[in-house]
């Protein structure tokens, strides 16, 4: 059978709105079919698209041969549109149902399926990843990135009211923005380029023309670790605001969060009780740990971290029992952060950086910067970074930039504790980690 045309049609209903009050008009909406049940005498359409589901209902005896014809080759996930009449009934959930009048076929989908689109029938991980966007079709996927996109316009409108300029840095780069080996190379004609960690070094500069800039956007990491909260390619959240410390742009994050999620309780009630998750609106300011502090606790649970090392998962998940609900780590060791963060005055063996944990995931990372241009230097040097691969960010302190700080959070990590899920890929589109490429 041939693919109809859409023609003249223009959905004037999303499923979502029909509603029994409309009783009587005459419709059309545009969708997939989720899933079909033949009772013989009469058969039931239930068709999806992304505000919901409605029914279509098709009496045999009642309906145009043309509409049986085509609601016979129907299968699930094939793409219709449907010119209806809508119909108040106690038949179904909402009350409401659509009697058609006439049915285009615009899509069809090739059978078996790799993946039951109702979600009925539970698949592994990998199975839904490699069929991506049919996965995505799932009432709960789209209840993620409802939350994701009001989450988004909640961090934009709060900064942006905050005297905040968004902005957009390279993604090709000449020299890493944070030392380290953890870089992606690519070929840039005749030299040799590296995709951007963080967009670090750009937005410090940054802050000598605007004073307040953030950026949302990708990011590459090549990271080799398999775990669940682990990406090679991921969005973050980075601001950096002159004439700050780092006690300036904790209070900005925890109020960012604190707004986020006073946004989402209002806004995203339908799309939490899809995902079965429930937000609550935190107290600020967050408790603040030092790091000192954090080891002295570890200690009494019997998890002995030696001064100065970074903190393990294992030692991560006590702390997450501990405290249950958002806090700070600041006053880390400075050999523990990269060049930029600026050691604290009079003890300068430890840093003004922080970390904002929840429960026992890190979602930010930040603290106040390094902005004298001789002590930069010698944090390079102490770091074995080379200081002529800085050169050009290193000029920049000679123009007068200002005392400043700043933080970056990972999107993906903010959408696990915003929507209860366990495993990172499941806030992703379509993840990348050591070992996905496709699709």
């Amino acid at each position: 059978m041939k693919l109809d045309a859409l023609k003249d049609w223009r959905k004037t209903l999303n499923t979502g709105d029909v509603r029994p009050e409309l009783d009587g008009k005459e419709i059309v909406v545009l969708g997939w079919v989720q899933r079909i049940r033949d009772l013989g005498a009469i058969k039931f359409i239930i068709l999806q698209d992304r505000h919901g589901t409605v029914q279509i209902t098709i009496p045999r005896k009642n309906v145009a041969r043309e509409v049986l014809e085509k609601a016979d080759v129907l299968q699930a996930q094939y793409c219709v549109g449907v010119k209806g009449t809508v119909k108040k009934t106690p038949m179904t959930q909402r009350g409401v149902e659509v009697v058609p009048e006439e049915i285009r076929i615009l899509g069809r989908a090739q059978h078996p399926l790799p993946l039951d689109v109702t979600g009925e029938t539970p698949v592994g991980i990998d199975t839904r990843l490699n069929a991506r966007v049919l996965d995505l079709c799932q009432e709960e996927n789209r209840a993620i990135w409802s939350v994701q996109h009001n989450a988004l316009k909640a961090i934009r409108k709060f900064l942006s009211e905050e005297g905040f300029v968004e902005v957009y840095t390279p993604r090709i780069i000449a020299t890493a923005t944070e030392g380290g080996a953890a870089l992606f190379s690519v070929d840039y004609f005749d030299q040799e380029a590296y995709l951007a960690q963080s967009p670090q070094l750009y937005k410090e500069e940054l802050t000598l023309c605007f004073e307040k800039v953030f950026e949302i956007g990708p990011f590459f990491r090549a990271e080799e670790s398999h775990t669940r909260r682990h990406l090679t390619e991921f969005i973050s959240i980075d601001i950096e605001q002159a004439f700050a410390n780092s006690e300036d742009v904790m209070i900005l994050l925890e109020r960012i969060m604190q707004y986020v999620l006073k946004t989402l309780k209002k806004n995203c009630q339908q799309e939490l009780r899809v995902l079965k998750h429930k937000v609550e609106v935190p107290e600020i300011p967050f408790k603040r740990l030092t790091y000192d502090q954090v080891l002295d606790e570890l200690k009494r649970e019997r998890v002995e971290i030696p001064w100065g090392e970074d903190i393990p998962t294992t030692a991560y998940k006590t702390l997450g029992r501990l405290h249950p609900y958002f806090y700070f780590i600041t006053q880390w060791p400075t050999k523990s952060k990269p060049f930029y963060i600026k050691p604290r005055e009079g003890t300068p063996e430890v840093s003004e950086g922080f970390d904002l944990m929840w429960k026992w995931i890190e979602l930010a990372s930040g603290g106040s910067r390094v902005h004298s241009k001789s002590l930069l230097l010698r944090r390079l040097r102490e770091q074995g970074l080379n200081p002529k691969s800085f050169e050009h960010h290193l000029k920049v302190f000679d123009y007068g930039i200002p005392p400043h700080a700043g933080w970056a959070a990972g999107l993906e990590r903010v959408m696990m504790m915003l929507t209860g899920k366990r495993n990172i890929r499941e806030v992703v589109l379509f993840p990348r980690d050591r070992d996905r490429l496709i699709p």
